[in-house]
């Protein structure tokens, strides 16, 4: 497979990567975080709308200054460098590529600001449109390609350059659902063979889950949990992260086999803890009943109100309220003989196998 890396004759052992605090003050927001991200590594700024992900994209990009902090790729400070003369490659949203230009000649727009000739730059262009698989689309102009031929041509845009640094402002976004479940594999690989550092921004977690090796996840302009996709998946710290990974999370004090929750019931576990703790489960685990249950064998047990029903997926997913607020998947054959409507009373329970708990 082809490499994607720097440039010829680029310093390889000069490989330190990004080390960024970024301090961003915009009214009454603030962007507080550090970033580091190794060399080949892909890392996603997963967080809900207004996080600050996209403040912290345009600062690394040079696009907004910030207030404070530091930023040094490669050992080398980028503060105060204007964005053309960064190492630094982007890939917008809406890939904004050149409506007046071929595909051949928008990848050939960056080594042209490089200094190459039309005649070397285009030869580039070439190459890099024959590595994204377009190479019969050289000569077509953007509005005649597709999403995803778009995404391409906007990302062999940005690496023609031989960036040391590559953001992606939501990269998937403008893509239709079909569209996107091909253009995230083909992303995936492309990414994989970056030896530079590359930065992804999303609010969706699968984009995340598939295309990073590490998520870090800002909420308030703040990071509040960094880890490899399966960590963070399986140890949610804040409701944002829970909802994201489709998990009930609860915060309460553990004692044995039992954690007491902030807001009162108890929570049988497997794990046994001492201290603060999470307990989480998947709204799978949640088997509903309309009487109190006589012959369950689950240790949790609470009395709850059907809040709201919502496909979701092939199944429906009930919000209750009640001794213990949560989320429970059920098949519509279930959810039927339940006779379940908002405020029909329910009994829920959850096996202590099929919980998670640990430290907070």
């Amino acid at each position: 497979m082809t490499r994607i890396d720097q440039a010829p004759g680029s310093d390889r052992g000069r490989a330190d990567g990004l080390d960024a605090h970024l301090v961003v003050d915009r009214a009454a927001f603030r962007l507080d975080m550090e970033l580091t991200v190794a060399p080949g590594e892909v890392v996603a700024l997963l967080g809900p709308n207004g996080a600050g992900k996209t403040t912290a994209l345009r600062a690394l990009a040079g696009l907004i200054s910030p207030t404070g902090g530091h930023l040094r790729l490669d050992g080398v400070p980028l503060d105060g460098t204007p964005p053309d003369a960064r190492p630094v490659g982007v890939v917008f949203q809406d890939y904004l590529l050149f409506p007046h230009l071929t595909a051949l000649d928008n990848v050939a727009f960056g080594p042209r600001c490089q200094g190459a000739s039309k005649a070397e730059a285009r030869t580039q262009a070439t190459g890099w449109l024959v590595r994204m698989g377009l190479a019969e689309h050289a000569g077509v102009k953007p509005r005649r390609l597709s999403g995803g031929q778009a995404q391409r041509v906007a990302l062999a845009r940005a690496l023609a350059t031989h960036p040391r640094l590559l953001l992606l402002d939501e990269p998937l976004a403008a893509l239709d659902a079909r569209t996107r479940l091909d253009v995230r594999t083909q992303l995936r690989r492309h990414l994989a063979d970056f030896e530079a550092v590359a930065v992804l921004v999303t609010h969706d977690p699968l984009d995340a889950m598939v295309l990073a090796d590490r998520l870090v996840v800002i909420e308030h302009g703040h990071v509040v949990q960094e880890g490899a996709p399966s960590d963070i998946a399986r140890h949610p710290r804040t409701d944002y992260i829970a909802q994201l990974v489709g998990l009930n999370l609860y915060t309460g004090r553990a004692g044995g086999h039992e954690v007491r929750l902030d807001a009162g019931p108890l929570i049988t576990t497997t794990e046994e803890l001492t201290g603060p703790a999470f307990v989480a489960f998947p709204p799978s685990a949640v088997t509903l009943y309309r009487d109190r249950p006589t012959g369950s064998s689950a240790r949790n047990l609470w009395h709850c109100e059907v809040a709201g029903l919502e496909t979701h997926g092939d199944q429906i997913r009930a919000d209750l309220t009640g001794e213990l607020p949560l989320t429970a998947d059920l098949t519509t054959v279930a959810a039927a003989e339940l006779d379940l409507h908002p405020g029909a009373p329910v009994w829920a329970t959850v096996k202590a196998t099929q919980t998670h708990a640990y430290p907070a």
